[in-house]
């Protein structure tokens, strides 16, 4: 028989409403999607070819495509250069990744910091002695495949190659909030970095840098995409929020849940999403169904 918590929880993700839910007229009234990219745009570690096909017909339709990642600076490059984005926010808010065309086709990535080259250094140096901790004194604890790419932050991979338990990732957390760390937990990764930014201060940097509008004045107009618990901030702030389906085995984890669900999973989600945006608007593109992908 169930107790509170199972309650609790499946109260939670009963809140979560279907994409059929959101109004078509809050819809047509977008001018952006923002998005997570692990488990959310991408399956099994890569993007899909239904999730580069929503993107890409974002674009068409004149919306702008950001995405804010807890991934590496290096390992987010070229991604930034090849998929249809404005912009691409990795390190959880500290590093945008903005691609420029060129005359003789293709993108070089520009790169932007929140923070300057010395301060950028001295936190780097803090960064890799509580690393260096972290694996000695949390068991199993492992740094992230990935970490060669990070300038600004660390990882500790819990499920994408290793695998942590729920009392080793606590661990892993309170050990970096100790030394002065903000932490969050991502599908895959556990960062902790110095600084005041995040997801959501990222976001609200890039709109600035990028489009020379404050973020908070017209967020009404943007939605975002996630799927755990290092997109509650978005899901909290955004009101257009969702999550892919695979965002409801975090639910008894999340203070701030997304207003929708999708039906499908990972990227898949991620297109169903495109496609309900879309659908709002008749002189938009629309999404092909997934047979045809």
């Amino acid at each position: 028989m169930p107790g509170p918590t199972d309650a609790t929880h499946t109260a939670a993700a009963d809140r979560l409403r279907p994409l059929a839910d959101w109004p078509l007229d809050e819809r047509r009234r977008l001018v952006g999607v923002m998005t997570d990219i692990d488990d959310t745009l991408t399956t099994e570690g890569a993007i899909t070819p239904d999730a580069l096909a929503a993107l890409a017909a974002l674009r068409t339709a004149g919306l702008h495509r950001i995405a804010v990642t807890g991934r590496p600076v290096g390992w987010s490059e070229p991604f930034a250069a090849a998929w249809p984005l404005d912009a691409l926010v990795a390190e959880n808010g500290a590093v945008a990744l903005v691609p420029v065309a060129q005359s003789g086709g293709g993108a070089r990535v520009e790169r932007l910091y929140r923070d300057d080259a010395a301060l950028r250094a001295e936190r780097f140096e803090r960064l890799q002695q509580v690393l260096v901790r972290i694996e000695r004194e949390v068991a199993g604890a492992v740094r992230a495949t990935d970490s060669a790419g990070r300038e600004t932050d660390i990882a500790i991979d819990h499920a994408e190659f290793a695998h942590l338990d729920e009392d080793r990732i606590a661990a892993v957390v309170a050990l970096m909030r100790a030394e002065g760390l903000h932490a969050t937990v991502s599908s895959i990764h556990i960062n902790g970095w110095f600084g005041d930014h995040d997801k959501l201060v990222g976001a609200r940097w890039i709109v600035e840098a990028l489009l020379g509008r404050a973020l908070d004045a017209e967020i009404d107009r943007w939605a975002y995409v996630g799927d755990s618990t290092n997109d509650q901030t978005m899901f909290g702030a955004f009101p257009h929020s969702i999550g892919v389906a695979n965002v409801r085995r975090f639910v008894p984890r999340l203070q701030q849940l997304p207003r929708y669900v999708a039906q499908a999973e990972r990227g898949a989600g991620f297109a169903e999403v495109a496609g309900a945006v879309l659908q709002a608007d008749p002189g938009w593109p629309v999404m092909p169904p997934a047979s045809a992908r």
